[in-house]
């Protein structure tokens, strides 16, 4: 391999001379290989946003010369097209509150900047990574602007797989909505419900998850660019701050705001922990529903057996023909750590120290893990889970639930309703066997109590019924 040299304030280092980035790259490269796992290309794209906008606004502001401030938009512009992001090698975990990530951008820039204008890698003669792309900025507003902008990206496409689903969900409610079924409180039979009328609730609180995501966006799009190192905005002028905050909202298509207070903003990285909670009680809701269709699935020997999931892949390495519901527990399972990583969240946001907080490396990693596999898990809970999700409504034994006695105790009183249910129990015959057989009620009030459509929809004909109970009553 060839190699060129570079230096620093440590001394030399061979440095690939075919690669983009420099020497600062390649220390931070060796010294944190944790992970192993690259800058995500949405982190790349943001970072390469953050550099264009504040090369075209040192240009307004005359801070560098407009050739080489067109030539770092240039090269920015090609890595938003996609190039050069295998030069982008610094690992996501890292000390320097992702310095060594900063740098690994203005060196790749840099010195695609120096080719557009004639020079060689390694050679800053014209654009120089700290004295041009770098110029009126530190890390310290940098990384956490290009990580604001990145989550934001990426929210916006778990949004689009989570309104998918939720209309999944809703087509669900539509197609079981004359499906009646009995309902489970402590995993035991209970009142009569319509399957339709669960799916919608599983939308209704996804609709209130997809809320609550808008707005962790909208307070993601408040940022320090132009606060430099601890918010007091050293070495960046005042016409460059409020031009790279116009430029940041252009070249992003986000509706970027600086923030009110730069100091709070640098050292305070609640927003991140807001849209972190936000993703957890997600994923406490959606794996809620994957435990409810996985119980409802389960099989019929000694299970419920009231839906049916498709069968994605066989289910045993023993046991022919057997079927698991395999994306449900996918799903559990991706929630399980999603809800993990908050905690990290939580405690690196916590931690944070004085004017700045470290630990932004791990904060922004573990929202990127976060976005990504529930965006994976939704969509394929979508997709191989609920649009091909049945009803097994032969095993919805609607008339013979002793639990329908709950909606004629209000006529029978509560002493009555339960010695009812005993005899129904004991001698093996349903509720309405029992209350004709001893006369308890007249047959008008039986069939309208016990009409399927009145006892799943709260206050249907229940006035009627209430006079018919005080007529009785005066008898």
């Amino acid at each position: 391999m060839r190699y060129r040299i570079e230096k620093d304030l440590l001394g030399e280092r061979q440095v690939p001379a075919e690669a983009y980035y420099g020497i600062e790259t390649l220390r931070g490269k060796e010294n944190f290989e944790i992970t192993k796992r690259g800058i995500c290309r949405q982190m790349i794209k943001a970072l390469a946003i953050v550099k264009k906008a504040a090369a075209k606004a040192n240009i307004d502001a005359q801070n560098i010369d407009e050739k080489v401030g067109h030539a770092i938009m240039l090269a920015c512009d090609e890595i938003l097209n996609g190039r050069l992001h295998g030069q982008f090698v610094t690992d996501l975990i890292q000390g320097g509150a992702g310095t060594s990530i900063n740098m690994n951008a203005n060196e790749v820039i840099a010195n695609r900047a120096n080719e557009l204008l004639g020079g060689r890698k390694g050679v800053y003669n014209f654009v120089h990574p700290n004295d041009h792309v770098n110029f009126g900025q530190s890390t310290n507003d940098v990384i956490q602007t290009a990580g604001k902008i990145a989550v934001v990206k990426q929210l916006k496409k778990l949004q689009v797989e989570l309104k998918k689903l939720y209309n999944c969900y809703l087509d669900k409610a539509e197609e079981f909505k004359d499906v009646i079924k009995i309902g489970k409180t402590h995993l035991q039979e209970a009142l009569p419900i319509r399957l339709g009328q669960e799916f919608n609730a599983y939308a209704s609180v996804l609709n209130r998850d997809m809320r609550r995501i808008d707005l962790a966006i909208d307070s993601l799009l408040d940022v320090n660019m132009g606060a430099t190192a601890i918010g007091t905005s050293l070495n960046a002028n005042e016409k460059y701050r409020k031009k790279v905050i116009y430029y940041l909202g252009k070249f992003s298509g986000e509706d970027i705001r600086i923030a009110k207070d730069l100091i709070d903003a640098t050292r305070n990285l609640d927003s991140f922990a807001f849209a972190s909670s936000c993703l957890k009680i997600l994923a406490t809701n959606l794996s809620k529903t994957a435990s409810d269709l996985r119980l409802m699935a389960s099989s019929v020997v000694g299970g419920h057996n009231e839906i049916v999931l498709p069968n994605v892949q066989p289910g045993s390495s023993i046991m022919p023909g057997k079927y698991n519901p395999v994306v449900p527990e996918m799903v559990n399972q991706v929630c399980f750590y999603v809800i993990g990583l908050d905690v990290t969240i939580t405690k690196a946001v916590e931690a944070g120290q004085l004017e700045l907080n470290v630990f932004e490396p791990i904060i922004l990693m573990s929202l990127f893990e976060q976005i990504t596999t529930l965006r994976r898990a939704a969509r394929t809970f979508a997709n191989l889970a609920i649009a091909g999700l049945k009803t097994n409504q032969n095993n919805y034994q609607i008339d013979n639930s002793i639990y329908l006695i709950t909606a004629l105790s209000p006529y029978l009183g509560h002493d009555l309703a339960c010695n009812v249910v005993n005899e129904a129990i004991t001698s093996e015959k349903t509720i309405r066997q029992v209350i004709e057989e001893h006369q308890l009620l007249t047959e008008d009030i039986i069939e309208s109590v016990l009409d399927k459509n009145n006892l799943t929809n709260p206050g249907i004909a229940f006035e009627e019924l209430l006079k018919e109970k005080k007529k009785g009553e005066n008898k």
